[in-house]
């Protein structure tokens, strides 16, 4: 049943990597800090100077330090390998070269494409991870580390958490629903981003659009959507549309790339000696997933030879590649 299990998370729509219990509660606490650092200036009373110069540099430092013990949880818990830190961080590394290639031109950012597939394929707490360090990289890379980035870091996390969480699916419905995914994620970044800075315009800012510190939170919520609309929309629907059309375009080969690398780094496999000889089961399992290698004949005068998947001989007993037991990849 567990080899079951590992391979549909491999083939289909299954994030790869599941978050373990200490990882989630580090995620939730991460998303909770997230949730208060926009939401904040909603509850604050008037003439109490808002403003995020004094509290963006503690939200950095707090959200890294979140981001390092979402990562130690995983290693610690088995969610994460070396494999997986070096597969996150070639992924970060690409967002972030993403990032400086789409620099926010007109909203256009392919940034976002390799957030939604990354986090499709690894799961939600990769996911997160890499959208914050992509926008880290992407903020180093053209010098924009500024009291926003703790914000984008954050909003970018939960693009990629939310491509975990969608629900499973195969072939081209799963391409159309990332797509989807990808456009409304493209316009709720914009929505959520603006929240870090809206609360704070003193002047330019047309009637009827401007926070009014305590008035009801519906009330400014009404002000806070009209001026997206007059001011964000023209922005944030050209990511959208751009993230879902290179879903729809290149989608299907990133997907089967991301997947085949998962498989060939052997997430959630361990390393076992059995004396003697192989597990029939797992070897049919693995000649079936893995294309055989070139070997010398065997004339029957020593142990098997090994091909690729199958157990192999060290000295007189052999290394085999047994799924981990709750059948999940890590």
């Amino acid at each position: 049943m567990s080899d079951i299990r590992a391979q549909r998370a491999r083939t289909s729509g299954e994030a790869v990597l599941a978050v373990r219990w200490r990882a989630a509660a580090t995620l939730a606490a991460t998303t909770l800090v997230g949730l208060a650092a926009f939401l904040w200036p909603f509850l604050a009373k008037p003439g109490s100077g808002l403003a995020h110069s004094a509290d963006a540099p503690w939200l950095f430092v707090l959200l890294i330090a979140l981001l390092t013990a979402l990562v130690m949880a995983e290693l610690s818990g088995g969610g994460m390998d070396a494999k997986t830190v070096a597969v996150l961080g070639v992924l970060a590394a690409a967002g972030g070269a993403l990032r400086v290639l789409g620099a926010g031109t007109a909203g256009l950012e392919p940034m976002f494409f390799l957030l939604v597939m990354a986090g499709r394929v690894l799961g939600r707490g990769v996911g997160f991870v890499l959208g914050a360090l992509a926008v880290l990289v992407g903020a180093f890379l053209t010098g924009g580390v500024g009291p926003w980035a703790p914000f984008q870091m954050i909003a970018a996390g939960w693009v990629g958490f939310g491509a975990g969480c969608l629900p499973r699916a195969g072939g081209r419905p799963e391409r159309v629903m990332l797509a989807a995914y990808g456009l409304m994620a493209g316009l709720l970044y914009g929505l959520v981003m603006n929240l870090w800075f809206w609360p704070f315009l003193t002047s330019g800012v047309p009637s009827g659009m401007g926070f009014v510190p305590g008035d009801p939170v519906t009330a400014n919520l009404t002000h806070y959507m009209a001026f997206y609309l007059a001011t964000s929309l023209g922005w944030d629907l050209p990511r959208g549309v751009l993230t879902a059309v290179l879903v729809l375009v290149a989608g299907r080969p990133v997907l089967a790339s991301l997947r085949r690398g998962t498989r060939r780094a052997a997430f959630g496999t361990i390393g076992q000696f059995v004396a003697g000889h192989a597990v029939a089961g797992h070897a049919e399992e693995s000649e079936h997933h893995c294309a055989p290698r070139s070997a010398p004949p065997d004339d029957g005068s020593g142990p098997p030879t090994p091909s690729a998947g199958v157990s192999t001989p060290i000295g007189d007993d052999y290394l085999i590649d047994k799924p981990h037991g709750d059948g999940r990849s890590t």
